[in-house]
């Protein structure tokens, strides 16, 4: 039997390691490659590709009319200066850092950035705690673990889970909507926040260490567990992966991808990637789910991404439309240069069908990659 052909893609560091002999029988391999230099704020890198690729597309969402909205590097520089002025102006800090409730969106991703261009850490929580769970249990061990001074959501829907958590000195930012018994803040008065000395003075400040994330664990042990994310453990870790995958620095990725911001795959590895190396990033309301697969399906016919990342469940689902849907396919192998899945194994059998699409679609295999990502 001959060996398969695989889609070729340039890998970067080098094969050759050190092996350290620990106690016990631990064997710990390092590659002999240094890890090459790496910005000290991850926002010099949206100042980087603002600079260098204006008009880019960095973020694009889908409007509830179907069309994309989009935000260039250069748009989304100015909006982070907007907004983090404002939170300037509105004493936060490691004492009193920001709460995302909402799901990924074009507002989250700017508060986002904007808290790290002035060194304000944010906490992004699944909001399946604020709109599903009828005690609010975690989200009540979260808000207090982490004191916040500003609570952010996307509407309305979050009021019964603001009410649960919210103290008269936490301000309440929403994208739209009022809540009663809180004074509310649109996020479009943020934006068009004035830019003065306030968040210069901030943002010059900011450095390696400065912490960026308290990430909460998903609590399947017991409560989630806030983890701090600094600059430097983001920026080396981006880094590191840009080295190991040096097709990311062939062309600019593309992503369309669903996974949530408040995980370290979606919110710290592919929203990373994307930010760190240039690329566009499509964010994917569709879930891996049969009923939420469809919106999925929607956007890779439309967009082809060159490297796609899912959970195993999800790959199944496509996996399966593939074998009718001809313009999936047809998109989904167009340009891919890897998969990657994570959360759980993949079956040799979604497996094999992924190897046959790609070998009847583009006459080659993608390659497949897994990895742990540690909150």
């Amino acid at each position: 039997m001959s060996a398969a052909k695989y889609r070729d893609i340039r890998v970067g560091g080098c094969l050759s390691a050190t092996l350290e002999e620990r106690a016990h029988g631990v064997r710990v391999l390092r590659p002999t490659q240094a890890l090459q230099a790496y910005p000290p704020r991850l926002t010099d890198r949206l100042e980087h590709w603002a600079h260098e690729a204006p008009d880019r597309i960095f973020v694009a969402k889908r409007e509830k009319g179907g069309d994309w909205r989009t935000i260039t590097y250069a748009q989304m520089l100015d909006r982070a200066k907007a907004v983090g002025q404002a939170l300037v102006q509105r004493d936060l800090g490691v004492d009193r850092p920001i709460v995302i409730l909402s799901d990924n969106d074009l507002e989250h991703l700017t508060l986002t950035l904007a808290a790290m261009w002035v060194g304000v850490p944010c906490t992004p929580i699944s909001s399946a705690y604020s709109l599903l769970s009828q005690d609010h249990a975690k989200l009540r061990h979260i808000v207090a673990t982490v004191s916040p001074g500003l609570i952010f959501a996307s509407g309305a829907a979050y009021e019964r889970a603001i009410d649960a958590v919210a103290g008269k000195d936490v301000g309440i930012v929403l994208t739209e909507g009022s809540l009663q018994g809180h004074e509310v803040t649109l996020f479009d008065e943020l934006l068009h926040t004035r830019c003065g000395p306030g968040a210069a003075a901030a943002h010059a400040k900011v450095g390696p260490d400065t912490i960026v994330k308290f990430l909460f664990t998903s609590g399947s042990t017991k409560q989630p567990k806030g983890v701090v994310n600094t600059h430097r453990m983001l920026c080396s870790n981006l880094q590191m992966i840009r080295q190991t995958f040096a097709f990311l620095e062939d062309e600019p990725p593309v992503l369309v991808d669903w996974l949530p911001w408040n995980h370290t795959f979606g919110g710290n590895h592919n929203v990373g990637i994307t930010l760190y190396n240039g690329g566009t990033l499509y964010i994917d309301e569709g879930r891996p789910t049969a009923a939420g697969i469809g919106e999925t399906l929607r956007n890779l016919r439309e967009i082809s991404p060159t490297i796609y990342f899912n959970v195993p469940r999800g790959f199944e689902e496509i996996a399966s439309a593939m074998d009718h849907d001809t313009a999936v396919r047809e998109s989904l192998f167009k340009r891919v240069k890897a998969f990657m899945f994570s959360g759980a194994g993949l079956s040799q059998a979604v497996w094999d069908k992924l190897d046959a699409h790609g070998e009847r679609t583009v006459g080659e295999r993608v390659r497949m990659m897994t990895g742990l990502g540690m909150t």
